[in-house]
């Protein structure tokens, strides 16, 4: 049962962990969106 347990902890973790990179890395995405429409109204 402690084996299932910490997979299972061990699976969220991992998860988690690349949910928050990839909303690290959208954030970026966005922000460079809009530098480059900031550069065009200039």
């Amino acid at each position: 049962m402690k084996k299932i347990v910490f997979a299972v902890l061990v699976f969220v973790s991992a998860v988690s962990v690349m949910a928050c990179n990839t909303v690290h890395g959208i954030g970026k995405d966005i922000e460079r969106g809009g530098q480059a429409i900031e550069k065009a109204a200039k």
